[in-house]
């Protein structure tokens, strides 16, 4: 019969802890979940004992058999860590590989060696004392071993800014008053990555010539004791292990030592040997290790390379659920699995997207619910970190408002320009974080609402409508439908928004971006067209003299027509519309005192438009780079499109280029000429045009509809470990009177802004102050709280006055810019994954989960569905029939609806996420596999794999 791990009782109350999130259950099963979603490894939940974090090292006597020394080689906490003595520091952390022998003769020198459990040692020279006690030695050689045991190792301890730091070259014995730490072990800054709590383990081993037999003693101690200058870092220790033995072939006792100290840095064994009564319990657990160890074949990979470790640790719940089969049978770990899918993937509706039945119903659970958090919404600002996510918020609000204000500007052929998109900004933003249920998001101009914005404009200029009185018609009545939504608490329809709708509007909204930032730039350079040697108009432009003989300014024209491009503050005539003045010209080049050359206005413009693309790309590639400091890479990664931007205007500058620029007023005034800040309600519009706003108000209203509460249900995802819940009914409701008041004011239309959201959310997410050796920091949620957005508004507002600065930043920066965000969107969703596997021989395709339970053609079909609706949306957009394109950015629901009866449930858990429907069905029936060649399957590497955000967009 099997040997009963030690603490199996205390395992089988812990494994029924209720809704535990994926990957909580690190330091072994028993543990639960601290309340905030925290490590366990600090603190406990429910009365469960929790363990502390372990720090192994391995000491290895070395020189035999002329001068014997104690030397570090090796340390573990999750992963190891070798010294490199010639290089004289020590590795990177990495996996461990361990050759099979070595366990087996581990195990079989525990099995015959001794075992203190529960030691009382309180002291190094006490716990000598107690290993060395054995009969098999005679009191000489007992001597001998502890005055040995007792010499103080070597370290490579390397404090920061200084050299490597070694400890004594001449053995000696400890004596009692050199138990104390040493200042460097006081020092090293490894110190600093263990949490506190954290205890030590220590391996001897090593090859003894005087010894006969194999010594081998495995120590626990009652009470952790710090063991004088053992341990590089002064941790009180919990395990002691001494593995010694006669002279042999090999480094056989080197590749025990490891063994026995990958076996204590695994979390599991850790688990049952504190709870160990007995040498039958070591043995079980070492046993259970054997059980679940992978055998990588010989001559099938080099044993010299290192594994680099996991960017995401998986979950104990596999392990888990095997113990549970050994004790209860597989019927036990069947229910555990079908309770961990239907509890850890496809999570249960938030109490947010409950439906009251009553009017208004979910707004005043909204507003009694973030009421509560109010004051801790300030409170919990005051935090050097809220500082810093001003800056970088603040830095991405401002070239945000420019971008799009620029674009505005020319889609509205100058109604609404910069200023009022900064003004708009700073005031709908700061009331939006004064009384939004989620104060995280930011509010902004976006690609959708800039698209009709421009099919409105159009749609007035055609019809020769005034086109601000008839925009704030439909503001009214967009106001009113998003009140309605509001009052029947239609935010709860949110939960049909899977990855399939997500996918296809950021698709939609990427592919807008990156048309219009290159159309843009190919209308400039029909206006402006890249002259070539021997044209009229090659590389010169004149000057002229005046009636008194000086030399006049650079002639200037005046535009014809606000969207042609052509007229943005160039400030140049060309000299080929005039006559010329008294030069010659021979090759293109200009001879007399009143030409000049001036640079190709087209070639440049299409050069800096390119530069800021790449330069944005490539700083934002710098992130996940190896290249720099982290902080470095942040900085680049987090401020790439602000870097860019400022390079390209620094070109621009220092070349002297004529580039088209921006058009900002130099005064605070509107825009458009003429015009004051309130808009006229019918200005030279007829009265009924006030009733007929109301068709494309409801179109604008589904678009607003969906594209706040897209970013909404992406910002309130259960793996973000939001404290302070949602508040979807309140957003919109915010989003309602803010679009009344813009409305008013002429300003643009605002609705939350996803990428720069996110961005936000990044800026303050919550991580572990330590984090083990090559162990990523662990994600503890975000910073919550509404002072940051007010602050970026407010300082937005202030921005208003950087007008006179603003309008030498070049057209072409801000369409390169324009492009980098939508490449930059399209390739972060797994749409664009799966496009690129339709050009992929199956060969050369990436190993991604999904393809290994779903076959290709059903990938291929499901992707080919997506680029067909996406297709169709595009072409409606390009039609005539534009103005009704968000009722088909709400068809995508219902395509994905349909699915259901193309896709079994298996196939869309894969691909997309559940309906609510389906959700309900999962406790029922469960999802099983349908394709299954043995009882272990592979449906938990989703299913078990931590639910951490990767929030790490930077502001595009």
């Amino acid at each position: 019969p099997k040997m009963k791990l030690p603490g199996q009782e205390e395992f089988e109350v812990s494994s029924a802890c209720e809704n535990v999130p994926t990957g909580e259950l690190e330091n072994g099963p028993g543990s639960c979940p601290s309340p905030d979603g925290t490590s366990d490894t600090n603190r406990g939940d429910r009365g469960v004992p929790t363990d502390s974090l372990l720090f192994i090292q391995l000491n290895e006597l070395l020189g035999w058999p002329q001068a014997l020394e104690w030397r570090e080689t090796g340390r573990w906490v999750l992963f190891e860590e070798k010294l490199e003595v010639g290089a004289g520091r020590w590795s990177v952390p990495h996996v461990p590989t361990l050759a099979l022998p070595s366990l087996q003769k581990l195990r079989s020198l525990l099995a015959e060696g001794l075992v203190l459990l529960d030691c009382p040692a309180q002291s190094f020279l006490e716990l000598v004392e107690q290993v060395t006690r054995v009969e098999s030695l005679s009191p000489e050689l007992r001597g001998q071993l502890q005055a040995l045991l007792l010499q103080r190792p070597q370290h490579l301890i390397q404090p920061t800014g200084t050299r490597p730091c070694q400890g004594s070259a001449h053995p000696r014995e400890a004596s009692h008053n050199e138990e104390a730490p040493l200042k460097e072990q006081r020092q090293n800054p490894l110190r600093q990555k263990l949490p506190p709590g954290a205890e030590a383990g220590a391996v001897l081993a090593g090859e003894l010539g005087f010894l006969v037999r194999p010594l081998g003693a495995f120590v626990r101690l009652r009470d952790p004791v710090v063991l004088g200058p053992l341990i590089e870092v002064p941790l009180p220790s919990r395990f002691f292990c001494l593995l010694l033995g006669p002279s042999t072939l090999g480094r056989g006792y080197h590749e025990m030592g490891r063994a026995m100290a990958v076996l204590l840095s695994d979390r599991q064994f850790q688990w049952s040997v504190r709870r160990a009564s007995s040498l039958h319990d070591l043995l079980a657990a070492l046993d259970a290790f054997l059980e679940e160890v992978t055998v990588l074949p010989p001559g099938r990979w080099d044993p010299t390379a290192r594994i680099a470790p996991p960017k995401c640790l998986p979950s104990q719940h596999k392990r888990l659920l095997s113990q549970l089969r050994e004790v209860k049978g597989p019927s036990a770990q069947h229910g555990a699995l079908a309770e961990d899918r239907h509890g850890h993937w496809p999570h249960a509706p938030s109490p947010e997207l409950q439906r009251t039945g009553r009017l208004f119903g979910g707004l005043v659970q909204d507003v009694r619910r973030k009421a509560l958090w109010y004051t801790s919404d300030f409170l919990d600002a005051l935090h050097p970190q809220c500082f810093s996510a001003v800056l970088y918020i603040y830095l991405a609000t401002i070239t945000n408002a420019i971008t799009f204000g620029g674009l505005l500007g020319e889609a509205t052929n100058g109604a609404q320009g910069v200023l009022e998109s900064f003004l708009g900004t700073a005031v709908a933003g700061a009331a939006f974080c004064l009384m939004a249920g989620q104060p995280l998001t930011i509010l902004s101009s976006t690609g959708p609402v800039l698209v009709f914005e421009r099919l409105l404009f159009s749609f007035s200029r055609d019809y020769s409508l005034d086109y601000l009185p008839f925009r704030l018609w439909v503001g009214i009545w967009v106001a009113t439908f998003c009140l309605a939504l509001v009052a029947t608490e239609a935010s709860v329809l949110v939960r049909y928004f899977t990855r399939f709708t997500e996918e296809g509007f950021c698709a939609l909204i990427s592919l807008i971006f990156i048309y219009d930032a290159v159309g843009k730039m190919l209308s400039l350079t029909s206006a402006y067209p890249i002259q070539s040697p021997g044209s009229p108009a090659y590389g010169c432009f004149c000057q002229y003299p005046d009636l008194g003989g000086n030399e006049s300014q650079w002639k200037k024209t005046e535009p014809k027509d606000r969207d042609d491009i052509s007229s943005m503050d160039l400030g140049l005539v060309n000299a080929s519309l005039l006559p010329p003045p008294e030069c010659a010209r021979r090759g293109g080049h200009p001879r007399g005192p009143g030409c000049h050359i001036v640079p190709d206005i087209a070639f440049f413009s299409v050069l800096l438009f390119l530069t800021s693309f790449l330069i944005a790309t490539a700083l934002k590639h710098v992130k996940t780079s190896r290249f720099f400091p982290s902080v470095v890479r942040k900085v680049l990664g987090d401020f790439s499109s602000v870097l860019a931007m400022l390079l390209g205007c620094g070109l621009d500058s220092f070349l002297g280029l004529a580039t088209p620029k921006l058009m900002v007023p130099s005064e605070f005034k509107p825009t458009l000429p003429g015009r004051g800040w309130l808009v006229s309600p019918f200005g030279a519009n007829p009265w009924w045009l006030s009733v007929a706003a109301a068709l494309p108000a409801l179109l604008l209203s589904i678009l607003i509809f969906m594209d706040q509460q897209i970013t909404a249900v992406i910002l309130n995802r259960a793996e973000y470990k939001l404290r302070k819940g949602a508040g979807f009914h309140l957003d919109l409701f915010c989003v309602a009177v803010l679009l009344l008041l813009t409305s008013v004011l002429g300003l643009p239309w605002y609705v939350s802004a996803t990428v720069i959201s996110l961005a936000h959310m990044d800026s303050l997410r919550r991580e572990s102050t330590a984090c083990v050796l090559g162990e990523p920091r662990s994600f503890l949620g975000i910073r919550e709280q509404r002072l940051t957005g007010l602050v970026v508004f407010i300082l937005t507002g202030a921005s208003i006055f950087l007008a006179p600065v603003l309008k030498f930043i070049p057209m072409p920066v801000l369409y390169g810019i324009f492009l980098y965000m939508g490449v930059a969107a399209i390739s972060s969703i797994q749409f664009t994954k799966r496009v690129q596997l339709l050009l992929m021989p199956a060969k050369h395709q990436p190993d991604l989960l999904l393809l290994r339970h779903v076959p290709l053609s059903r990938v291929h079909l499901f992707t080919a569905i997506q680029l067909a609706c996406l297709g169709l949306l595009w072409i409606i957009k390009s039609t005539p029939a534009a103005i009704i394109f968000p009722l088909m950015l709400l068809g995508l629901v219902g395509v994905r609806k349909a699915l259901e009866w193309v896709f079994s449930p298996q196939e869309l858990l894969w691909l997309d996420e559940l309906m609510p429907e389906k959700e309900r069905n999962i406790p029922e029936k469960g999802l099983e596999p349908e394709y299954s060649l043995s009882g272990d399957t592979e449906d938990s590497e989703l299913m078990y794999q931590p639910r951490a955000p990767e929030i790490n967009i930077s502001v595009n």
